[in-house]
């Protein structure tokens, strides 16, 4: 293990871990050093367990996606841009609240709960009591407080939004303490159980559950206050069914000890303390946007911004369901020191994420005229803002999860310091251009932000990892989609320009180019590899000598 991807000091178990967190060995050579291709087993098995992880992620991303963009529809059009101006900056004030008040702790367990023990006689279950009661000591004051600020805030953050804002905040307030429990029983989730669980609650139930409730709520002409609520329900619902999934693996009821032992809580709080204000920044980053339009701009401006921060989020699924799959493995490949085999992973997802999530914001990026006309003609405004945000998240999605290389690799202050560059540039250049420019200025501000956090990011994890973090596969994926999508999209424009018209042209051009691909051979034979890899069949590392080591349940 280096010194750049050592864990804080701590305690360790004192036999191999079982049980689900089970880590397997490669049965070859170590992953660096050695001759040259001595690593290629080891990062063959790693990259084949990503793919499989992956693949999971992807797929409860997508449907993530999908009612996350029908949840946007349910509150724009049933709330017009005022009232879901006011709905945004709600579910901002939960979110960074949230995002806060976890102070880092749900990184910290996705960085510790790998490497320890499983099961009634493991030491896993010590880290609940270090990770839990920290954050939700913080999250009731924050509730409480809040609640009781509540009629001050509202003013300043949903000043002239016709609606009773003291109680929309108080219950946004009010609700922090189930959403940080939450949010850390999810990061357990999904280092002790299989990932299809973490999918269904994160990817399923929330999302859809969602929509259905708010959608009912405006239906039913409740308002906004009773639609804060349906989009709060699920996070209670959610919480149950991660308590209920968690005790088991962990030993909870069954005799795992929950004292924590000496040196755990310095080691864990090293590590999670300098992610505390990175992960709040990450979580808040578009909200903070929100915000700061609602205050500088006014509500309508704040409901067009928010409009547009839907799409761009919701392109960045794909991004998200391969970082939350595959967080754990480099967590565990960093801590043994395996970096060749952590940046194979590492570029192989990367290039995955890249042909998923750049048609989407190249897409995004020419039509976002017709993309916003369905959230009605008063978001249309937000086309120059979504065009500036898109372009700005090819560079989020071309670098990678690098974020997640150099928390997993226990380097959460190098994160820090790049989120907290991207936040400076996010917060100045919003208070010089959002009084001027509204939403589109906000967009400016949070485009050079993100191209500032992401840069510095990739730079940081190149020089901890020690290793490549793009290659050939990579270029040539970049190259392929500006290519394709381009091509379709002029083919929409020149057919029924930037609105609804030329985006069905260019879906329909592009739809029939991806059928066309699947006409090749070398294609076909791909798209087999990694069926097998999904399978978790071995053909599709004829590189690899001697047997695969088993992937562990949980992972």
């Amino acid at each position: 293990m280096t010194a750049a991807t050592s864990p804080p000091p701590g305690p360790t178990p004192a036999s191999p871990p079982t049980g689900p967190a089970a880590t397997a060995a490669p049965t070859t050579g170590p992953a660096t050093g050695g001759s040259p291709g001595a690593d290629r087993p080891a990062d063959d098995t790693e990259t084949r367990r990503s793919v499989r992880s992956g693949v999971a992620g992807l797929i409860g991303a997508a449907t993530s996606g999908l009612f996350g963009f029908l949840l946007a529809v349910v509150i724009t059009r049933g709330y017009g841009t005022v009232g879901s101006g006011a709905f945004f900056a709600a579910i901002g004030v939960v979110t960074v609240a949230t995002a806060v008040c976890t102070l880092g702790a749900e990184t910290g367990l996705m960085w510790a709960l790998p490497r320890r023990r499983l099961g009634a006689r493991g030491d896993a279950a010590r880290v609940l009591p270090v990770a839990l009661a920290p954050p939700l000591l913080v999250a009731v004051a924050v509730a409480v407080g809040g609640a009781l600020a509540a009629d001050a805030l509202a003013p300043r953050l949903l000043g002239g939004a016709g609606v009773d804002g003291t109680a929309l905040l108080a219950v946004s307030f009010a609700a922090v303490p189930v959403v940080v429990a939450m949010t850390l029983l999810l990061a357990a989730l999904r280092c002790v159980r299989p990932i299809r669980a973490y999918v269904g609650v994160q990817f399923f139930l929330l999302p859809v559950a969602r929509p259905v409730l708010v959608g009912a709520a405006a239906l039913a002409g409740g308002g906004l206050l009773a639609g804060m609520t349906g989009w709060l329900v699920p996070a209670a619902l959610a919480l149950l069914a991660c308590l209920t999934l968690v005790a088991g693996p962990l030993g909870v009821g069954r005799g795992a000890a929950l004292r924590p032992g000496r040196g755990d809580w310095s080691a864990f709080w090293r590590f999670a303390l300098p992610r505390a204000a990175s992960a709040a920044i990450d979580a808040g980053n578009m909200w903070v946007g929100v915000l700061l339009t609602s205050v500088l701009a006014g509500p309508a401006d704040a409901g067009v911004f928010g409009a547009v921060g839907r799409y761009i989020l919701a392109g960045q699924l794909a991004m998200q369901g391969l970082r939350v799959a595959v967080s754990p493995q480099l967590s565990r490949l960093l801590g043994r020191g395996e970096r060749a085999a952590a940046a194979a992973v590492h570029r192989q997802l990367t290039t995955w994420g890249l042909v998923l999530s750049w048609p989407v914001y190249l897409l995004l990026a020419v039509f976002g005229l017709a993309f916003l006309q369905l959230f009605g003609p008063e978001f249309t405004a937000g086309a120059p803002a979504m065009t500036v945000l898109a372009l700005a998240m090819l560079v989020n999605t071309g670098v990678g999860n690098v974020q997640s290389m150099l928390l997993m690799g226990g380097r959460s202050g190098l994160h820090l310091a790049a989120t907290l560059a991207g936040l400076l540039v996010t917060v100045s250049l919003g208070l010089w251009l959002i009084p001027g420019h509204g939403a589109t200025g906000a967009a400016v501000a949070w485009a050079v932000g993100i191209a500032t956090e992401n840069l510095t990011a990739v730079a940081c994890a190149r020089v901890v990892v020690g290793q490549p973090l793009v290659d050939a596969a990579m270029l040539r994926a970049a190259a392929a989609t500006v290519v394709g999508v381009g091509a379709a999209a002029a083919v929409g424009v020149l057919a029924g320009g930037r609105g609804i018209g030329g985006l069905v042209v260019a879906v329909g051009v592009l739809a029939a180019g991806c059928v066309g691909l699947l006409t090749l051979p070398r294609v076909r034979r791909r798209i087999r590899v990694t069926m097998v890899q999904v399978r978790g069949g071995q053909g599709a590392a004829p590189a690899a000598a001697g047997p695969v080591p088993e992937e562990p349940k949980g992972r």
